[in-house]
């Protein structure tokens, strides 16, 4: 009998220290005032902005695409970073409201910033989407598998949410968001928290697939007498997210504090998922965060933007001035699934549209 073929060992890799080393983001012309909202609904700005803190949020208009708005957000993050474009050799893309099977949306990103043959793929991970594909990058970089890679979260959630849904049309919104990771000297991001409840899938949903959708199509297309069908929407359980988030969020910001061997008092600057500034200020409570803290609070103006929540929320802070580079940052998102992922990181340049 032969013996196994022995596999070279690979070669270990130069650089294990990483950094965000720049962020870009795009945001939608669109503003859509709660005003525009509420009549549908049968609501109020008064109600919307007390049981979420959103004041306005961007709807994307039809020239911008998912692939459109995250080419914008990634070249924003490359120009911010100061690394030529040419060195890029991995790009991952992060998104649940991508509405083709394929292509895959990650090459597609690469090809338009002048990347060809490039390892480009997509995660779909709920609203942790960005900071799940951040934490691959970061792997894959440590490994020495790739170098540089640009991280994209990018969503067009208008396109899959009810106008009347009371619970979801003044959530959820449109944007894009992206970052490059890069070697460094000193240690710019912290292992991953993160994880998956499985008994929550509920919570957050697409009410019917697309295979029932068909069906129903072919149906009333032989008997027109019947219901014309209703196309899916995204639905969400609002009540069971809050109390999910209220209580699995605190274990999962302080095993990401650990991990990066510090605590919450170390902290300069605090980026939740930007899905509800109450559930923001139970944590904010729950960490007992130093009073100078700053906090994201892009909600109000951006809304819930999912896998694009936490680029963009973290460029509002640089480039308002309200955060530095350089500062230390706790990062934590969560969403369908329901999962979660976040790491304490040192906040990277930003580019500024003139």
């Amino acid at each position: 009998m032969t013996a196994p073929a022995r596999i070279a060992p690979p070669a270990p890799a130069e650089q294990s220290n990483v950094s965000y080393l720049g962020i870009g983001a795009y945001r939608p012309r669109r503003v859509v005032p709660n005003s525009e909202i509420v009549d549908k609904i049968e609501s109020s700005d008064e109600w919307i902005k007390t049981r979420s803190g959103i004041e306005s949020r961007h709807f994307a208009e039809d020239d911008e695409t998912i692939l459109e708005m995250s080419v914008k957000a990634a070249e924003r993050a490359v120009k911010a970073s100061g690394i030529d474009p040419e060195q890029i050799d991995c790009v991952i893309s992060a998104t649940n409201t991508r509405l083709e099977l394929g292509p895959s949306l990650a090459p597609q990103i690469a090809k338009a910033l002048g990347k060809v043959g490039i390892p480009a793929f997509d995660i779909t991970a709920g609203c942790s989407g960005f900071t799940t594909a951040a934490a691959v990058g970061v792997d894959l970089i440590r490994a020495g598998t790739a170098k540089y890679v640009v991280v994209v979260g990018v969503e067009r959630l208008s396109d899959l949410i009810s106008p009347e849904d009371r619970t979801c049309a003044f959530i959820f919104a449109d944007g894009a968001g992206a970052a490059v990771l890069g070697p460094s000297d000193e240690v710019g991001v912290s292992q991953v928290s993160w994880g998956a409840d499985g008994d929550f899938t509920t919570a957050i949903y697409q009410d019917k697939d697309f295979g029932t959708y068909f069906d129903e199509v072919h149906a009333f297309r032989d008997d027109t007498s019947t219901e014309a069908p209703v196309r899916p929407f995204l639905r969400m359980e609002g009540r069971k997210v809050f109390r999910w988030a209220a209580t699995a969020l605190l274990p999962a910001c302080q095993e990401a504090l650990k991990v990066a061997g510090l605590t919450s008092k170390d902290i300069d600057v605090f980026v939740p998922h930007q899905a509800n500034l109450r559930i923001t200020q139970v944590l904010i409570k729950a960490l007992e965060l130093r009073d100078d803290c700053v906090v994201a609070e892009d909600i109000v103006t951006t809304g819930n933007t999912s896998a694009a929540s936490i680029p963009l929320a973290i460029e509002e802070l640089l480039r308002t001035g309200k955060a530095k580079p350089g500062q230390t940052a706790l990062v934590m998102a969560f969403g369908s699934g329901l999962a979660y992922a976040g790491h304490v990181i040192t906040l990277p340049p930003v580019h500024v549209e003139d």
